[in-house]
Parts: structure tokens; sequence; C-alpha cells
């Protein structure tokens, strides 16, 4: 068996909560030969730590057999699962019962096929799964052709009028999500928008790409994804009021249909998400301290009943809100603090986390830590983004990380490096199209630092950056530098002789509506 495949199965194992074991088990009990092998099989991956691709230890199944008992042990957990969270999850539930259709309709027990279908559409009203109704709707004329009946014709139209409106709020989805989908991949790649060239594809591409639509027409879940896909064009775009606006009124359709929220709940934690982000971002801090009262309450209320994944996304956004809370507040000592608790657990955090949420986490573990003075821990966390293998991944953050290195690098005295690091940054900053004037004054600032300078010279350099970069600040494609790193709390902080810590801090307050 593969070392990948291996793998697979483990993971798979390892995911399972100990009442999904005791199910499992409990399915398993009335075992023949072949079952107790399966058994010792599962005993063996949920014990072992290292799976080795040869599958060392393994002395109860034959080697030949292995690859077999594995694929049929995967299916046999998939099934346990399924049954498992039938209960639990309505989705898994209809699609249970369209299966019982099928199976009851292929005996030609047609009654009782159509007694099911009656139970499983009102399960899918609750849901608004339209691709779920649609397969009821195929059943349902599969069924009135074998039953044909007084009110066949009127039926008949019923249902062809429900398949071209599911059809109809399908295909809109679908435009909304592709949408959504494209510019989500120009983001990740690139980050915010750069220059008028890349405003303008961007603004093609959504307004070409949107479907002509009535709001106050749509469904709840047309809307739902006609609101997702407004808050990723806005917050491509940087213009966060707006963003804001279409993430509160995404969050309001849950309020609006609380039936919706256990259903939908993964759609429901991302516009908690959606909005506590834009609420960071403007600096919106009674608003945002709120809406983390919703995401806590939800967690607590939430982590014994979901599935691993929305427990993992509830645990991340969290902490990620934490940080982001430490952030507004510019209180770096305590986010460190923060993230020496969770130092046991953070390695296998960044291990279950995708490649873009990684880069952001090391770059912002980073900023905590320049936010509290530790530049070598600083470094450790900032060479985690740059050796990153991707840098067509986020090249925006990769760019500013080099910048905060070279900072970083200054604070620590090793002038010896500037002058190579800068050469070395200079270079990936045109390469990727990052070459804007914040960058090169501060490279031009460092360059000239790492020569010969006595220390009364330092805050008349000092205060010459500043004033280059703070008329930036108002200028569209210079101000989204700053979200980065705040440099111009760094530079007042060495001319007021204070630490950068609590500069931030009485710029935050500034700041704070």
């Amino acid at each position: 068996m593969s070392k990948q495949s291996s793998d697979h199965l483990s993971d798979l194992i390892k995911s399972l909560t100990k009442s999904e074991k005791r199910y499992f088990r409990l399915l398993s009990q009335q075992q023949n030969e072949s079952q107790a092998k399966y058994m010792q099989l599962f005993d063996f991956f949920e014990q072992k730590e290292n799976y080795s691709a040869d599958l060392e230890g393994i002395t109860f199944i034959k080697a030949s057999q292995i690859s077999n008992m594995k694929a049929h042990l995967m299916q046999k957990i998939l099934q346990a699962l399924r049954q498992f969270e039938s209960a639990k999850n309505s989705e898994i539930h209809i699609r249970e019962m369209i299966d019982y259709v099928q199976l009851l309709y292929n005996r030609g027990l047609f009654r009782q096929a159509f007694d099911i279908l009656k139970k499983a559409y009102k399960k899918v009203a609750k849901t608004g799964n339209l691709e779920l109704k649609l397969e009821l709707l195929k059943w349902e004329k599969n069924l009135l052709n074998q039953s044909v009946g007084s009110q066949y014709s009127q039926n008949v139209q019923r249902v062809i009028s429900e398949v071209e409106d599911a059809n109809s709020k399908i295909n809109l989805i679908n435009q909304f999500t592709n949408l959504a989908v494209k510019l989500n991949s120009i983001y990740v790649k690139t980050g915010y928008i750069r220059n008028d060239v890349h405003l303008k594809e961007v603004q093609n591409l959504f307004y070409d790409g949107l479907p002509h639509h009535e709001e106050e027409e749509l469904s709840i879940h047309e809307k739902l994804s006609l609101y997702r896909l407004y808050v990723n064009y806005y917050y491509f775009l940087e213009e966060m009021d707006f963003g804001y606006k279409y993430a509160l009124k995404w969050l309001q359709l849950y309020d609006q249909h609380p039936d919706l929220k256990n259903s939908q709940l993964n759609d429901y934690l991302s516009a908690i998400n959606q909005v506590m982000i834009a609420e960071y971002k403007l600096f919106f801090y009674k608003n945002f301290l709120k809406s983390r009262e919703r995401l806590h309450a939800l967690n607590e209320q939430m982590q014994k009943s979901v599935n691993e994944n929305i427990r993992n996304r509830l645990v991340k956004y969290v902490y990620v809100h934490e940080f982001n809370r430490i952030f507004m507040l510019g209180k770096f000592n305590l986010g460190v603090k923060l993230l020496q608790k969770l130092s046991p657990d953070l390695e296998s955090f960044i291990q279950r986390s995708d490649e873009h949420s990684r880069i952001i986490l090391f770059y912002k573990i980073a900023c905590l830590y320049f936010g509290d003075s530790q530049y070598h821990k600083a470094l450790e966390w900032l060479n985690r983004v740059q050796q990153d293998e991707k840098t067509d991944l986020r090249e925006d953050i990769h760019s500013f990380a080099k910048i905060l290195s070279l900072i970083a690098h200054y604070e620590l005295g090793n002038m010896e490096v500037i002058d190579y690091y800068i050469r070395s940054t200079y270079r990936f900053l045109l390469k990727k199209g990052e070459l804007h004037l914040f960058q090169k004054y501060i490279m031009r600032f460092l360059r000239k630092l790492a020569g010969e300078f006595r220390e009364e010279e330092l805050i008349p350099e000092f205060r010459k950056l500043l004033n280059n970069l703070e008329p930036l600040q108002d200028i569209r494609y210079e101000k989204r530098s700053f979200i980065y790193f705040d440099i111009i709390a760094w530079l007042e902080s060495k001319i007021m002789g204070i630490s950068v810590q609590n500069r931030i801090q009485e710029r935050a307050r500034e700041k704070m509506r």
C-alpha cells in the first residue's frame, strides 16, 4: 500500500471523535474472521503515530491483502459515518431518502416510494438545497409516469414549473459563485489591487460576469450568493465600507431566517467572519466586540455537535479575531502571550490550514513579535513566509515580508547584511510588479542608514522618511502598503523615543470608531 493511501486512511481514523469510534465499533461487533481483521487494522492505525510506507508491524494480514483490506476499511468507516451523521445532518438524510426512493421504485413499490418522497420534500424545504430538490423532482416525474391518475396533467405541469424555477435559481447562483471563484483566484495570487490596469481588469471581470438580477425578487439562497460575491469584490478593491454593508446584509439574512443557521452553518460562520474582518479593518471596535460575542457563543454552543471541519473553523476564527482585536488595540505583548499559550498546538493548527491561510498566519505572527520588539522572533516567522516555495501565492505578503525583514535587521543592528538584502528585495519587487514609492523610500532610507551615521543624525533622517511617506496614505495604490505594517507609528516611535507598541496604541485610540 502506498504511503499516500496509508496517510489518507490514518487521517480519516485520527479525525474520528470518541463517539464516532464507539459507533463504528458497535456496528462492527458481529465479526466473522475477515471482519475481525478489519478491526485489527483499524486499531493499528488508531494507535500508531507514524505511518511508514511498508506499514511495519502488521503481521495479522498478508502483505498482498493489505491494499484491499485498507480500501474496504475506509469504505466501512465512511458508511458508518454516513449513518452516524444522518440523524444530525439533514442533507445526508435527504440523500439517504432519495436512495430509498430509488430502491423502492426499482422494485415497483411506487406508492411506498412516493410516501418517502413527500417526507423528503418537507426536509428539503427547510434546507433550501436546490440541487436536492431537483433530484426529488426527477423522481416525482418518474413516479407520476407510473401512476397516471385524474390529476396527472396538473401534477406534471406543477413539477415542470418547479423544475424550471429550480434550474433558473441554480443557474443564477452558479453565475454568482463562478464569478466569486474567479475573483478569489486573482486575489489569492496577487493580493490587493496594485494599479489602474489591475483595477480595470478586476472591474471588467466583475461587471462583465455579473448576471442581470433584481435583488428584491431573489430567493434567500440567491441573495446569500449575491452578497457573498459583493463582499469578495469590495474587499478585493479595499472598499471596506461597501464590503461591510454587504457583509451585514449577508449576516442579517440568517438573523431573519434562523432556521437556516443550522443547515447552512458553514456559510453562516463565513458571514460572521467577513463582518468581523470589516469591523477590524475599519476600526469599528464596539461593533467588533458584539460580533466577537456572537462568534464565541456559537463556538461554545456548537463545539460538541458539529463536524471536524466546522469545529476547526470555529477555533480558527476565535483565535484569528482575538489576534485582530490585539492588533486593533496595539497590545502586542498580549498577542505574544496568547501565542505562547497556543504554542503546543500551533504547528498542528498550521498543518491543518490551507497554504493561503498559512502565509497570512506567518506574517501576522511576525508582526506581533515585531510590535513587541522581539525582532529575532519576528525574523523567524518572516523567513517562513519567504521560504515558502509558492511565491505566486499572495505576492503582496511575500513582498512586505521582505520589507519588514529589512527593518527587523536594522533594529537588530545587522548593518552588514542590509545592502545585500536590499538588492535581493529590489529584484524581487521588480519581478513581482510590487515596486512602489513606499518600498523605494524605505529601501533608500535603510541603505543610507547602513552607512556611517552619528546618533544625532538619525532623528532628522527618520523625519525625512516620515515626511515622504505620510502623503502616500492618501494615494489609492500606495495607501494599501500601510495595511501590512504601520511604519508611520514605527517612525514616530523613533522620533519620540518610545516603543513602537506604545505609539501604535496611541494611534489605535485615535482611529477607534
